[in-house]
C-alpha cells in the first residue's frame, strides 16, 4: 500500500514539473510582459497599434517605469516614420512615468500611429511574426526590467 501511494506521489509530481517545463503552467507565469497578450494591430484606417500586458506583480519594488518599442526592421521603421516610441514619456502622471498600481496586470493600447506607407497585410503579418521586428522594454532610468519580442499581430480589415 505504500509503495502505491509512493508511486502516486511521484507521478503527480511528474505530470506537474511537465507541465511547468512545456508551458502550459502558463498560470504560474512570472512573465513580466505576456507575451500572449502583446500584439500589433492593424487598424481600418490604416495605422498600428501597439498593445501589451505588463505584469504588475514582478514590478512591486520599483514603482515608476517607462515602455519602449523599437521597430527592427528598416522597411517597418520606415512605413512607421519612427524607430522608437516611448510610452510614459508625456502621456502620463508626472509627465514622465508609468505607475505601478491597482491590479496585478496591466494592459497598456499604445496610440495608433499611422503607416506612412502602405504594407500589405501578410508582409506586415511576418515581419512582426516571424522576423522580431519588434520588440518591447520595460525600464526605468536605472534599469531594463524585461525586454521581449512582439510575436503577434491581429487585423481589423
Amino acid at each position: 500500500m505504500r509503495r502505491n501511494s509512493r508511486r502516486l506521489v511521484v507521478l503527480v509530481i511528474g505530470i506537474f514539473c511537465s507541465f511547468l517545463l512545456s508551458g502550459c503552467g502558463i498560470l504560474f507565469s512570472n512573465e513580466l510582459i505576456v507575451n500572449r497578450y502583446a500584439d500589433a494591430l492593424l487598424t481600418k484606417n490604416n495605422e498600428l497599434q501597439f498593445r501589451f500586458r505588463i505584469n504588475n506583480e514582478i514590478l512591486e519594488a520599483h514603482q515608476l517605469y517607462k515602455v519602449k518599442v523599437t521597430i527592427h526592421d528598416d522597411k517597418l521603421a520606415s512605413a512607421i516614420g519612427k524607430r522608437e516610441i516611448i510610452y510614459g514619456e508625456d502621456q502620463v502622471l508626472n509627465g514622465e512615468y508609468l505607475e505601478v498600481k491597482g491590479k496585478s496586470e496591466k494592459y497598456i493600447f499604445m496610440d495608433p500611429i499611422p503607416l506612412q506607407q502602405d504594407l500589405h497585410i501578410q508582409e506586415l503579418k511576418n515581419m512582426i511574426e516571424q522576423n522580431n521586428a519588434v520588440s518591447i522594454e520595460v525600464f526605468n532610468d536605472k534599469e531594463v526590467f524585461g525586454r521581449v519580442y512582439l510575436t503577434n499581430f491581429s487585423s481589423e480589415l
